[in-house]
């Protein structure tokens, strides 16, 4: 009898053993990513790469950092800012949260920002920030080829390897950027006001505040207005940043004192710019629903929207309620991600199960494979180049 006793113990310590080693072995390959991430490789012969600027406010860090994991790529920059409403704990909190991210801390493509700006809908503090992050990102990484603007309000509707896909097939100097040189009630409304934005100069939140008087529609340049929500080049923010012409500088003096300047600064300059005005490919590949008649924000998207959205064929959505259960959906059907973790790419090398995340491991990072979804969106994107092949003269 004690010789049995004896067995079965030896026989239940070394299955006990063997499972603390599995369970230590998972853990370890979940906690630790590889010592020397695999080398990113920039340049015509490989995908592009994007440099994305996230913004929110006060508790939008939980937003921030779901849309970066929806949206994260090692190839890719992002650049996070949590406006001045926003406490530094929050920012601190943001900053801790993606440095856990073992891909994020290991590839160190993504950065946020420590003095923060206010961030505000009217106004010209918006222009300011997007320069501001345009600038950073230019110095930060030499790689990126797109600059992409998104507000915690907004999701993708494709994976980053579906978006590296399809954009491999583009100009690289091309804009996606939706414009019009009809002003119509935009002329009265938007521009000819004049408008002071507090934002810009004292240190803390304030509105707008409107003069009295109106301004002319100027006549030494052509006024274009259209999204907010722009995709564009490298080479056309170098123009804007560094204003080899003072063409963009002298449209900064003037949008200063628009009233809603993120729908006209980059749409006017790149117009009435010879060497860009033909790189603009007229659309945002955002889907977003109005109402009718519009209103100053578009509505808010729930599981209603989910077949359109996945039918449009836009890149990304806007604008989403906090957790809304539709972007679980996004999450499972679309990007195949879990609850915290990135979308999982050809990069991904890592085992699949709920204890493991598949990207605390990868391989080649600089291998694309692009999911169904690719296609709707390959789809839009060569309807919009029909459209820009089909003019001679795309600003109009």
């Amino acid at each position: 009898m004690g010789v049995d006793r004896k067995w079965l113990f030896t026989l239940f310590s070394a299955a006990l053993l063997s499972l603390m080693v599995l369970l230590m072995s998972s853990f370890s390959a979940f906690s630790s990513p590889k010592a020397f991430p695999s080398l990113v490789q920039h340049g015509s012969r490989y995908p592009p790469a994007f440099a994305y600027f996230i913004s929110g406010g006060h508790k939008d860090k939980d937003r921030i950092l779901r849309l970066l994991l929806a949206v994260y790529h090692p190839r890719n920059r992002y650049l996070l800012h949590l406006g001045r409403d926003a406490r530094d704990d929050e920012r601190k909190a943001l900053v801790a949260a993606t440095r856990a991210v073992p891909a994020i801390r290991a590839f160190g493509n993504v950065d946020v920002v420590g003095k923060a700006d206010y961030v505000t809908y009217l106004g010209s503090s918006n222009v300011a920030i997007a320069l501001r992050a345009a600038a950073i990102m230019l110095k930060l990484d030499s790689g990126w080829n797109w600059f992409i603007t998104l507000s915690a309000l907004d999701y993708p509707l494709i994976t980053q390897d579906d978006l590296s896909h399809v954009f491999s097939s583009v100009r690289r100097d091309l804009n996606f950027i939706d414009h019009t040189g009809d002003l119509g009630w935009k002329e009265t409304d938007r521009f000819q006001p004049i408008v002071v934005d507090p934002g810009l100069y004292l240190a803390r939140k304030s509105q707008i505040f409107q003069a009295t008087e109106k301004r002319a529609t100027p006549n030494a340049f052509k006024l274009f207005t259209g999204s907010p929500w722009v995709i564009l080049s490298r080479p056309f923010l170098e123009f804007c940043i560094f204003g080899w012409d003072n063409l963009p500088r002298t449209l900064l003096m003037y949008f200063t004192n628009v009233k809603l300047s993120q729908e006209g600064y980059f749409h006017s300059v790149i117009c009435n710019a010879p060497e860009f005005k033909n790189t603009t490919v007229n659309g945002d590949l955002r889907y977003i629903v109005w109402d009718n008649p519009p209103k100053m924000e578009p509505l808010f998207l729930n599981a209603s929207f989910y077949d359109q959205m996945v039918e449009s064929g836009a890149a990304f959505a806007r604008q989403f309620h906090l957790n809304n259960p539709v972007l679980d959906m996004i999450d499972e059907k679309i990007l195949h991600r879990g609850s915290h973790r990135a979308t999982p790419g050809m990069w991904c090398t890592g085992r699949r199960s709920w204890w493991v995340d598949p990207c605390s491991q990868w391989g080649d990072v600089n291998l694309v494979e692009p999911g169904p979804q690719a296609k709707n969106l390959e789809g839009s994107v060569a309807n919009l180049l029909d459209g820009w092949n089909s003019q001679t003269n795309q600003c109009q």
